[in-house]
């Protein structure tokens, strides 16, 4: 069988670099093979995928070398045009996909601009929608759709076109948890229902792996690092040293000093033979310590039921109800829609309450302006675009002081002081431009930081990040929590970081907080997870099969192993930089 997708050597430099992106990248995909492809930030996945559908060299010009062909035609003489025939690509933003006013009309556009008779674009717009499961949805407007359905409409879009090649940038990186793993249970009815080869672009591998993979490719510095099966690829060490998580199972399994044997089938924890390895993680759950942290502080934030509605008898918040302790980091949780943006903006003060009370420091704020909660609580939005609006770095870490009119020196100081807190003052003359992704993120958490609030609200902190920057941001997050006692608020869909770094979780479902206890009791129940949306997390899985109750004392444990390595590395990079 001939490839439907092959490399020969190829190599690509965008024009602003001097470093290529790609060097000597040699692969093959054959048809109706479904091909994960994972790699850290700016290691050279996207490029490759860019190469693929023509985006390079039409949108993204620079040197190219090598030969590169797709069903036997050249990407960069088909054009973009030529390739949207062979080669359908669901972007990461699907907002950047939609073009008509309706799911209908976007679902017709490709048809329409190739003047395919109204009965056959009918039928198509039809068809696409069916296996999209999105046909109760053909009048509504993209733009009123949660994430999953948007993805739905991009997936829709592209099978219109009867693709051969199915291509995923991170389609899941603004989903909640059950919301992802329903867009890949998708994606495989998709492939098997049109017989499409699919390549997915993505780093949460173990989401990814719900359903079956042909091959996992690892790319790293613009190189293949390996081209394999999950099974051989999870019983390597390969991903940890290409910063890319593993799944929590395997990390477990290794932490009890297991070698993974790609015979054992590790690729889902639901068909793994873990015999092998049960008497080794019942040793290291008895053994491992486990310290419950409790803090004894005052209340910060108190919400008494809150209730809300943009439109009357359509409730978003009912009876709404928790406290927050002073120096707490905590995550608040749920379903795409489930009402934790609208939560945050009550606080804020950027919309008013039908009903409750929301006190700071025992204090109702509501008497409070925007301005003046704005000093004493922080937001940070999910996209540093939403937030940046100066083109220096020092100018748009003080702008919040010049507003309130705060003296130039006091804001110099303030300034500075922020910008060595965050890591960020070898950069203070710098354009906010010359930034990573990460960079700017640290630059909006700055711009806050320097008002002084008392507590901070964080949407979406680490998305679309990969395992290396992820850890970077929250780390820096937990030393401000610990370091300067900041409370913190994360509205997250990361189970992960929700595990890792807070000690206790607020769900909310349809406008009800439905819990308020620790992550691992939220992930290792059904109920409250299938309620939520959440994904029940694996560490409750590896549990069950290896017989140890109750399951979510062993996801405790766990957490507590990680937090006690982590704290050793730093003592020991501390111990390193001493004189």
């Amino acid at each position: 069988m001939d490839p439907i997708i092959e490399f020969k050597d190829v190599s690509f430099k965008y024009k602003s670099q001097k470093e290529p992106t790609l060097s000597d990248i040699n692969l093959k995909i054959y048809p109706g093979e479904k091909v994960l492809i994972a790699g850290s930030s700016g290691s050279g996945k996207s490029t490759l995928a860019h190469c693929i559908n023509a985006l390079i060299p039409c949108s993204f010009p620079g040197d190219t070398g090598g030969k590169l062909s797709v069903k036997g035609l050249e990407p960069e003489k088909e054009g973009v045009f030529g390739m949207s025939k062979i080669v359908g690509t669901v972007l990461q933003d699907t907002n950047g996909q939609f073009i008509g006013l309706t799911v209908t009309e976007d679902l017709a556009f490709a048809l329409e601009n190739e003047a395919v008779p109204q009965e056959e674009i009918f039928e198509k717009v039809k068809e696409a929608a069916g296996i999209t499961d999105m046909t109760a949805y053909l009048q509504h407007s993209p733009s009123d759709l949660s994430g999953g359905q948007k993805q739905r409409v991009s997936m829709g879009g592209v099978l219109v076109d009867d693709v051969e090649i199915l291509l995923f940038d991170e389609p899941l990186a603004n989903l909640d948890p059950a919301t992802g793993k329903n867009t890949i249970a998708l994606i495989d009815d998709i492939m098997r229902q049109k017989e499409v080869t699919v390549l997915i672009i993505e780093h949460r591998l173990e989401d990814v792996l719900y359903k079956d993979v042909d091959r996992i490719i690892v790319v790293g510095d613009g190189r293949i690092v390996i081209d394999t099966t999950p099974d051989e690829l999870l019983a390597s060490d390969i991903l940890i040293h290409q910063g890319i998580r593993e799944p929590l199972y395997i990390t477990a399994l290794k932490h009890t000093g297991a070698v993974i044997r790609p015979e054992d089938h590790p690729q889902h924890i639901e068909s793994m033979d873990v015999s092998p390895y049960i008497e080794g993680v019942r040793s290291w759950f008895e053994k491992t310590e486990l310290v419950r942290p409790v803090l004894e502080t005052e209340s910060a934030l108190e919400v008494k039921d809150l209730s809300f509605s943009y439109t009357e008898g359509e409730p978003v918040l009912q009876g709404v109800s928790f406290t927050i302790k002073q120096g707490e980091m905590l995550s608040l949780v749920g379903r795409n829609g489930a009402g934790k943006s609208t939560l945050s903006a009550l606080i804020c003060g950027f919309i008013r309450p039908d009903g409750g009370e929301i006190l700071l420091n025992g204090q109702d704020i509501s008497p409070l302006s925007i301005k003046e909660r704005g000093e004493r609580i922080g937001l940070v939005m999910q996209s540093p675009g939403q937030m940046i609006s100066k083109p220096m770095i020092r100018e748009e870490v003080g702008l919040g002081l010049a507003v309130r009119g705060v003296p130039e020196d006091e804001i110099n100081k303030r300034v500075d002081e922020t910008l060595k807190i965050c890591g960020l003052y070898p950069f203070r003359n710098w354009p906010v431009g010359a930034l990573s992704f990460g960079q700017k993120k640290r630059v909006t958490i700055a711009s806050i930081l320097v008002m002084e609030p008392e507590i901070m609200i964080l949407d979406e902190p680490t998305a679309g990040q990969d395992y290396r920057h992820y850890t970077e941001i929250m780390e820096f997050l937990k030393k401000l929590n610990k370091e300067m006692g900041l409370t913190i608020m994360m509205i997250t869909h990361d189970m992960h970081l929700m595990l890792e770094y807070t000690d206790r979780a607020l769900v909310l479902t349809d406008g009800r907080l439905i819990a308020d206890a620790s992550p691992s009791e939220v992930l290792t129940d059904e109920s409250i997870a299938d309620r939520a949306y959440l994904k029940r997390t694996s560490l409750y899985d590896l549990a069950v099969k290896c017989g140890i109750e109750p399951p979510s004392e062993f996801a405790d444990r766990f957490i507590a192993y990680e937090r006690s390595l982590r704290q050793k590395a730093e003592e020991q990079t501390g111990e390193e930089g001493r004189p």
